[in-house]
């Protein structure tokens, strides 16, 4: 389970979100992370239950982001993320492509989500072309009562302004070829992150995500 004392952790990097401080606290940020990685592991097994393309033997540490933020080419220079994220891929040690992601903050910024995040260009083509093919199979999952009650209306996400080259404008499904992502995501609470439930809540819920990911794994293959 997620300690407490993790989201106080990350509480408090978020109002010194410096080196000097982080340094000071840099033991209280070993402990929040080593609780973070042993609830990978609770994690892992979990979602293999729900979608066996996970491997639950995987590394946890390398499940876990760094919490060092890459701040050359942004105007945010602070230094660290003032959450853990948990990236969970479904093809063996590779990450990225369809996978299932955790992030945890505190403040109600907890969230669990999957699906595939700004695919590169050959991908897209792929996932736009399944779309175009198979619709039907893809609207059976996300417009479920159950899935748009978790995760809201799937095609409001970013969209293309123009139409994707080789559509036509009246493609009735013409929403779903302009995105640009395919995420489902659902926010989680910080009363129920520090849970001790809260790995087998995240996979029951992400049972809703894996057909997403099926879907979206049998268009690239």
């Amino acid at each position: 389970m997620i300690n407490q004392e993790s989201l106080e952790f990350l509480k408090d990097l978020a109002t010194n979100n410096n080196r000097e401080w982080f340094s000071e606290n840099k033991g209280r940020y070993e402990k929040a992370r080593e609780n973070v990685i042993e609830f990978t592991v609770e994690l892992l097994g979990e979602m293999h239950q729900v979608d066996p393309a996970i491997d639950e033997t995987l590394d946890p540490k390398k499940c876990v982001m760094r919490i060092y933020r890459d701040i050359r080419f942004r105007k945010d220079k602070t230094p660290y993320k003032i959450n853990f994220g948990i990236s969970l891929p479904t093809q063996g040690t590779k990450l990225g492509g369809a996978e299932y992601y955790l992030q945890i903050q505190p403040g109600g910024n907890s969230f669990i989500a999957g699906g595939y995040w700004m695919p590169d260009a050959a991908h897209l083509k792929s996932i736009r072309q399944e779309i175009d093919y198979n619709a039907h199979d893809l609207k059976q999952i996300i417009d479920a009562p159950e899935f748009i009650k978790l995760f809201g209306d799937f095609s409001a996400q970013e969209q293309l302004k123009t139409v994707p080259q080789g559509y036509s404008p009246d493609n009735e499904n013409i929403d779903l070829l302009k995105l640009k992502s395919f995420i489902a995501w659902h926010k989680i609470s910080d009363k129920d992150i520090v849970k001790k439930n809260a790995a087998a809540q995240i996979a029951q819920d992400c049972k809703l995500i894996y057909p997403l990911n099926v879907f979206l794994r049998n268009a690239m293959a």
